[in-house]
């Protein structure tokens, strides 16, 4: 079906970014929704104590930094304190957020980034010039670690055996496919196994749960009509880019993932016309990714068509990258729906 395009807006798919290794360091911070997050600030759901427990975790991990042994900026720690934290819990709650407050609270140098940001870094700088850059920072933290990928996890595992080894703490959180993982335990033991180099030193802290922004939204994420979009778009205090869907899926196989923070960078809300279910998986990985970015950035959706998180097919959310494709949807309708 062709879809009338609304009058002339920007366009995502005129954006052609680039990205150095120097820029993807000074990104490596807590995306703009956790730039202000601390323990203080996660709200626990009371009938999941393991979510209480991780934050009391949190803070005995934070108090290695403060310990008698050595002051406030000391590397070394008491052996009760390994040098390493593992996030281990489904998508909704609160994993990220806790892994911010925790960057938050380090001292010194410090970084943050998805896992793809620093494969990417490796890419950009090379892996000796990576590791120099890393090398003695008092925290790196890798959201979202891939382990579907095994040499970027092999080449991940190395890379942080060496900041260890240089007296960094690391701190993670995963997304292991469900077919290893279920819902439960397993996804720390595989993260574990991924890094055997590292197992032995990583104190795994399991937190279970329910998503936290299906909490106030029911149903399908929102889909417009014309009309409604045209006015959702024009009501928007801030740029804002009007797109069809196949034009972005297109264009996001141009652009590396570690990209989209810059693809989107500046914009308060995408629009896109004619959304429809997506048969090709490789599309649907790109189009997870993209929607990472939007929820980190808190950029809002609205679009027409089937409703986005529609877009996957049923042997996709049944398949290896079930867990992938469970939090886009999660985070689709906090999108579509103004909750961000």
């Amino acid at each position: 079906m062709t879809v009338e395009p609304l009058r002339h807006r920007d366009s995502l798919v005129d954006r052609q970014p680039t990205l150095s290794g120097e820029e993807i360091v000074a990104q490596l911070t807590p995306p703009r929704q956790f730039q202000t997050a601390s323990l203080d600030t996660y709200r626990p759901d009371r009938d999941y104590p393991s979510q209480g427990a991780a934050v009391a975790a949190i803070r005995t991990f934070a108090a290695g930094w403060s310990a008698k042994s050595g002051g406030l900026f000391s590397r070394r720690r008491s052996p009760a304190t390994p040098p390493g934290v593992y996030l281990d819990g489904g998508f909704g709650v609160g994993k990220t957020h806790l892994l911010a407050a925790l960057w938050h609270l380090a001292p010194g140098r410090k970084y943050f980034g998805t896992f793809i940001e620093y494969t990417a870094l490796v890419g950009a700088l090379g892996y000796a010039s990576a590791v120099k850059l890393l090398k003695g920072a008092s925290l790196v933290c890798i959201d979202e670690f891939e382990l579907d990928d095994p040499g970027d996890t092999r080449l991940m595992s190395r890379l942080l055996s060496e900041l260890v080894a240089s007296g960094s703490r690391i701190a993670a959180t995963s997304n292991t496919p469900p077919n290893a993982l279920g819902e439960g335990r397993f996804a720390a033991q595989d993260f574990l196994r991924e890094i055997d180099a590292l197992s032995a030193r990583f104190t795994a802290i399991r937190i279970d749960g329910l998503d936290y922004r299906h909490r106030d939204i029911e149903g399908h994420a929102v889909s417009l009509s014309d009309a409604e979009l045209e006015a959702a778009v024009d009501g928007v205090d801030g740029d804002v880019t009007v797109d069809s869907f196949d034009a972005v899926v297109a264009h996001l196989a141009t652009v590396h993932p570690s990209r989209y923070v810059k693809l989107i960078a500046g914009i308060e809300a995408i629009a896109m016309t004619g959304v429809h279910r997506l048969s090709n998986q490789t599309d649907a990985l790109r189009l997870v990714a993209f929607v990472d970015r939007l929820y980190d950035a808190q950029v809002r959706i609205f679009a027409t068509g089937i409703p986005l998180d529609q877009v996957f097919a049923e042997d996709m959310l049944a398949g290896g990258y079930r867990k992938k494709y469970l939090r886009a949807i999660s985070r689709i309708g906090a999108l579509t729906s103004g909750q961000v």
